[in-house]
């Protein structure tokens, strides 16, 4: 079987259906390539064909490479990786710029067969490349499907001239949003915004039309014809190069320098847009190469989409028959319980919302309510899908209401008695094969589940606020916890379509157990005498999407003091984090208690918004005259946590370290670029991570002290994706 076929219609029409077999949606491999490739000479060189439709069988028309495309192209090189990927990338230039040309003569640019582009549905990367190549793209009237260039967002940037000829369609300003934000939208915004042509309830038929329609002026793209000049202007015009100066300081000022494929891809259009068309796809070529001999590409890819996508459907799930969740229980209509309600119910789950008090149940409903008002206000939902939601959940005090559930999942403070409490009085009215899950942040599973009559099926689901637009949830195994509970948690949070990872019980559990120490490491510094200001820039260069002073802000100071007086109790003499509690416990007393209270470690107005760094604090914490210099900064705040993640491997709180990496770039935004924690101590190098350790730990104390793991791994020469990845020993 073949990736591509070929009919031809008694019109002339040659349909060209893309559908690779064995999968759900298509992707382009080498063997597909030249499956095109050859069928495109063919419907070239046939006098019956008139003009080609290139088409999906599937509901998609594609999502994508095939990423051992690219392994191959690399390896099939020997000791010359980069040359490898370019030859193969300018393969790949050849073909689509030989369905751009369309077989028309190179000097009077006639000739030539119209070549259009019939889209289903979802186009995204290669899917919307290959289209942007033809005369014409057609997209079917689904307001579902999603067209457009996402590579961005996983490290790399559109590299088979979906840069330039975007750009040269475009401009550089309107491409942007597309290419440096990975920005997708339905196909009539599509249409609006020069993606795609048109738009028709049957994209083929619309296609073969206009094939036979069209004459040769029709075919020619704009940068084929004499005199052509790219809208907006290029970066030696008067308004171009406004452009390109604005676009510099803005993927700066998104990135602070910290993401190597945003620079490449401005690079490639900056330096494309100073030369012909041919020349610029070799430009791309250089630059698309250049990205993925960058192991911060490769580490990218692996986490958020090789091993995002594996926990998605499933990689770590116990064998257990079907567990999708059909009635939904919320205990605790606060923001995070209304959270849970609002994605469940938009998920198609029946949702009971409980609550001490009506008033409280009644207003964790009109949670989801102004959401989905805003979300008709820009066009994302209808009034007839917001009655839909809002009639999937039922808030009321009663808790007889949740008979028939089949997952509760409490909400209510973090107080031990209380969620035992409300623990009891759901069981009370539960089936027998009803899972009991409780949302906490810090208290242990193990102990919660005491209140349980059934702790096998007493599991704790973690998610992080707020609720409808953080990816990450974490499942949380108390030593009872039982299989089919796992299960339901890993099938519920698939409905919802956000991404699972499993952990064990303990202190924290896993993405606490790393936030912590980052915050705490800034808070530090900011007492020994480091410029806050320092501290800030030193985690954003790093790609944190805030620095540790900032997020304490946002998540209140007075709740760090809180989980600080709890840890001190639980630890006693062994607590490591008496420096921070002095700076914390003092911002506390002087009512900076973060945005909340519209005063924290940030100023801001009266609105809550950041004016900048409090400037009192220079009153308490004076700043050192010789301050450490930017990298000694940042390894403070990355080893910090990435310690905490090994130390979370040793004692077998994550059993993964797919779900340790995905985890932490999801959860907390941890350093996108490097592909989470093993994926930066990969990059580093064991020996090179355990020998930092050392100097940290002599400088700054027994937090920075190396692992065991780490140590063992550093003396044997190995990797932590070596020795724990997928298809190692030890993670089989």
């Amino acid at each position: 079987m073949t990736d591509f076929t070929m009919e031809t219609g008694a019109d002339g029409v040659a349909i060209i259906t893309w559908d690779v077999p064995g999968k759900s949606m298509n992707v382009l491999s080498l063997e597909g390539l030249s499956d095109l490739d050859r069928l495109i000479d063919a419907a070239l060189a046939d006098d019956a064909v008139k003009g080609v439709v290139i088409t999906s069988a599937k509901k998609d028309f594609a999502g994508g490479m095939d990423l051992n495309i690219l392994a191959r192209m690399r390896d099939e090189a020997g000791d010359d990786p980069a040359r490898g990927l370019f030859e193969g990338i300018m393969r790949m230039h050849a073909l689509l710029r030989k369905i751009e040309r369309a077989g028309m003569d190179p000097k009077t640019l006639k000739g030539g067969k119209p070549i259009a582009a019939a889209l289903p549905g979802t186009a995204l990367g290669i899917g919307l490349e290959i289209p942007l190549a033809t005369h014409r793209i057609f997209a079917a009237d689904n307001p579902k499907a999603k067209i457009g260039l996402p590579e961005i967002m996983v490290g790399i940037f559109p590299g088979a001239g979906g840069t330039t000829r975007l750009v040269r369609k475009l401009g550089a300003m309107a491409a942007s949003p597309y290419l440096l934000e990975g920005k997708l939208v339905d196909p009539k915004k599509a249409k609006g915004a020069g993606l795609i042509d048109e738009v028709a309830e049957d994209p083929v038929a619309a296609a073969a039309a206009w094939v036979l329609e069209a004459k040769d002026a029709d075919i020619v793209k704009p940068w084929d014809r004499q005199g052509y000049k790219m809208p907006g202007g290029t970066p030696y015009h008067r308004s171009g190069f406004m452009t390109f100066v604005g676009a510099s300081a803005m993927v700066n000022a998104q990135t602070f320098g910290a993401f190597p494929a945003a620079k490449a891809l401005l690079s490639a259009v900056y330096e494309g847009a100073l030369v012909p068309f041919d020349t610029a796809l070799k430009v791309e070529a250089r630059w698309f190469t250049n990205i993925l001999m960058n192991p911060t590409s490769a580490a990218m890819i692996r986490s958020l989409f090789i091993n995002k996508e594996a926990l998605e459907k499933g990689a770590n799930r116990p064998e257990a028959p079907d567990q999708t969740v059909k009635k939904l229980g919320v205990l605790g209509a606060g923001m995070m319980g209304a959270g849970i309600a609002l994605v469940a119910a938009q998920a198609g789950i029946e949702v009971v919302l409980v609550d001490q008090a009506q008033e409280a149940a009644d207003k964790g409903k009109a949670y989801s309510e102004s959401h989905l008002d805003k979300g008709i206000k820009r066009g994302k939902t209808t009034p007839e899908k917001k009655e839909e939601v809002l009639g999937r959940i039922t808030a009321t005090t009663d808790y007889a209401a949740l008979a028939g559930a089949d997952l509760v999942i409490e909400a209510v403070f973090e107080d031990p008695a209380v969620k035992a409490e409300v623990t009891k009085k759901a069981e009370a009215v539960l089936g027998e094969d009803a899972v009991f899950a409780t949302n906490t942040s810090t208290l242990p599973i193990s102990d919660l589940a005491r209140a349980s009559a059934r702790p096998g099926q007493f599991i704790g689901i973690h998610f992080f606020s707020p609720v409808e637009k953080m990816l990450l949830v974490e499942i949380i195994k108390g030593r009872e916890t039982g299989d089919r509970a796992v299960a339901k948690a890993l099938d519920f949070v698939r409905q919802i379509r956000k991404t699972p990872i499993v952990v064990n019980d303990a202190r924290f559990f896993y993405a606490n157990r790393c936030i912590i120490p980052y915050i705490n490491e800034g808070i530090r510094m900011v007492g020994e005498g480091v410029a806050p200001a320092l501290v800030e820039n030193a985690a954003r260069q790093l790609g944190f999407p805030v620095g540790p002073l900032q997020l304490v802000d946002e998540t209140s100071i007075d709740l760090g003091v809180k989980i600080a007086k709890a840890t001190r109790a639980a630890m006693g003499d062994a607590y490591p984090d008496g420096a921070v509690d002095e700076v914390l416990f003092w911002m506390a007393d002087e009512g900076r208690l973060g945005r909340k209270a519209n005063a924290g470690f940030y100023a801001y107005d009266e609105s809550g918004k950041r004016l900048g760094l409090w400037e009192g604090l220079s009153g308490k914490y004076p700043e050192a005259e010789a301050q450490p210099d930017l990298q000694a900064v940042q390894h403070r705040l990355m080893f910090a946590q990435v310690l905490e993640a090994v130390r979370a491997l040793e004692e077998g709180v994550l059993e993964d370290i797919r779900e340790g990496d995905v985890g932490a770039i999801l959860g907390w935004g941890f350093a996108p670029w490097s592909g989470g924690p093993f994926g930066w101590l990969d990059m580093l190098g064991a020996p090179y991570a355990a020998e930092r350790c050392d100097a940290l730990e002599a400088a700054h104390g027994a937090r920075f002290a190396c692992p065991a793991l780490l140590r063992e791994m550093a003396e044997k020469g190995q990797s932590f994706y070596g020795r724990f990845g997928p298809g190692s020993a030890e993670a089989a």
